[in-house]
C-alpha cells in the first residue's frame, strides 16, 4: 500500500486547501495519474498517485490540510479488497443494492461525467450552478479538467453602477492570494535586514531596442523582457546576488532564476522564468506572456511560482518614479523597475540583504546593468 502525502509547495503557507478528488474513492488509479487537487495561497496544484491500484481517500474534498499530511491510500490487489471489508463492516455497510451515503462531513463524490466530457472540479461545478452555465458551455470549453477559475471567465460583466453604488463594504475579508503577500513580508520585514541603492537610468535606447525586438519576433518585448535577460547575463559576475542564506553559509546557485512580478488587480504573483540565460529573448517574451494569462485567470500551478533566486518587481506606471521592494524570503535580491512616461532617466534600485551584499557590491552590480541596458541597440 503507497501512501499520498500532502508535499510542501511553498514557503509561505502552512496549510492548503484540498479543493477537489479528480478520481472517486475505490476507483483504480496508475502511478502517475493526477488524483487530487489543492489550493495554495496564490496556485493549485494537481497530486499524482505514487502507484497502481485502488484509491481510498482519507481526507474530504474541501478539507484543510498541512504539508506531510495523509489524504489518501492507494491499495493494490488483495490487500485493498481486505481493507474494504474492514472498512465496511467498520461502517456497517449497507447492503450492495442501497445507495451509498457519504459519511458525516464528507462531501458526496461528483457524478461520472460521460464519456468525452471534461472532468469538472467540484468548486467549479458550484459556481456552474450558481451562474447558469451548462454542461455543453463547460464542454465548448476544449479543457480536460474544468476548474473554478475557468467557470469565472464565464461570468457575465456587472451592469455599469452609478458611483453612489460603487462605495466599497466595510470589513472587507483579504483574499488567500493577498494573505499570502502578507505573510511574505511580515517574514522579510522580520528575518532580513535589507538596505537599498538607487541609480539613474536612461531606458530609452532599451525601448527602442524592445520595439526592434517585437516586430522581428513577433513577441511583446518590453522592459520587462530585457530586465530578465540582462539581469540574468551578471550572473556569472556577481553570484552571491543569486545566492541563499542557510544559516552563516551563503549557498550558490548554479543558474540564475528570476521571478517578476505581476498584479493585474487580483493579487500579487512571483512567477519564475527558469535559466533565461539558456533561453533566447523570443522564449522569455513567451514564458511571461504565459504569466500574464495565468494571473488574469488565476490558473497558476505552484511550480510557475517557485525557484527564484532573484526578483525583478515592476512599477512602470507612467507617474511612478521611485519603488523600495521588500526582499523576498529566500531571495537576496530585489530590482525595482520604473519608467516614467515622460521619457527621463529612471530610478531603478536594489533592495538587498545586508548580511551578504554591501553598498558597495550593489552599487558594482547596478552600474554594470546600467552599461548594459543603456548600451542596447
Amino acid at each position: 500500500m503507497a501512501e499520498l502525502l500532502v508535499p510542501k509547495l511553498n514557503n509561505n503557507d502552512t496549510d492548503y486547501v484540498l479543493t477537489d478528488w479528480l478520481v472517486a474513492d475505490g476507483d483504480p488509479v496508475a502511478a502517475g495519474d493526477p488524483v487530487a487537487v489543492v489550493e495554495t495561497s496564490k496556485a493549485t496544484e494537481e497530486l499524482e498517485a505514487g502507484a497502481a491500484g485502488t484509491l481510498r481517500h482519507r481526507v474530504a474534498a474541501g478539507a484543510r490540510c498541512r504539508p506531510g499530511e495523509r489524504i489518501a491510500d492507494v491499495r493494490d490487489g488483495a490487500t485493498a479488497a481486505d481493507a474494504d471489508r474492514r472498512e465496511d463492516v467498520a461502517r456497517q455497510a449497507p447492503p450492495q443494492s442501497a445507495a451509498p451515503q457519504p459519511a458525516a462531513g464528507q462531501q458526496p463524490t461528483a457524478a461520472p461525467q460521460p464519456a468525452g466530457a471534461p472532468l469538472i472540479t467540484r468548486p467549479a461545478q458550484d459556481l456552474a450552478d450558481e451562474l447558469g452555465v451548462t454542461a455543453e458551455e463547460l464542454a465548448a470549453l476544449g479543457l480536460a479538467v474544468v476548474r473554478r477559475a475557468d467557470v469565472e471567465a464565464l461570468r457575465p460583466a456587472p451592469a455599469a453602477q452609478p458611483p453612489a453604488a460603487r462605495q466599497a463594504p466595510a470589513g472587507v475579508p483579504l483574499t488567500r492570494v493577498q494573505q499570502g503577500v502578507a505573510r511574505a513580508v511580515e517574514i522579510s520585514h522580520r528575518t532580513i535586514p535589507a538596505a537599498y541603492t538607487v541609480v539613474r537610468m536612461d531606458l530609452g535606447p532599451a525601448r527602442a531596442h524592445g520595439a526592434a525586438l517585437t516586430r522581428a519576433v513577433r513577441r511583446p518585448v518590453g522592459l520587462a523582457e530585457l530586465f530578465v535577460q540582462q539581469v540574468a547575463a551578471l550572473h556569472p559576475h556577481f553570484p552571491r546576488f543569486f545566492a541563499a542564506i542557510d544559516g552563516t553559509t551563503a549557498v550558490l546557485a548554479d543558474a540564475p532564476h528570476i521571478g517578476v512580478t505581476v498584479d493585474l488587480g487580483e493579487g500579487l504573483y512571483v512567477p519564475c522564468v527558469r535559466n533565461p540565460a539558456e533561453l533566447t529573448i523570443a522564449e522569455i517574451a513567451t514564458r511571461l506572456m504565459s504569466y500574464r494569462v495565468a494571473a488574469s485567470g488565476g490558473t497558476f500551478r505552484e511550480s510557475d511560482l517557485g525557484g527564484a533566486n532573484f526578483v525583478i518587481t515592476l512599477h512602470t506606471e507612467g507617474d511612478v518614479v521611485l519603488a523600495v521592494p521588500f526582499v523576498f524570503p529566500g531571495t537576496v535580491c530585489a530590482l525595482a523597475v520604473t519608467s516614467p512616461a515622460d521619457g527621463s532617466p529612471a530610478n531603478i534600485g536594489l533592495a538587498y540583504d545586508h548580511r551578504l551584499v554591501n553598498g558597495r557590491d550593489a552599487s558594482l552590480f547596478l552600474h554594470a546593468l546600467k552599461t548594459s541596458m543603456e548600451g542596447l541597440a
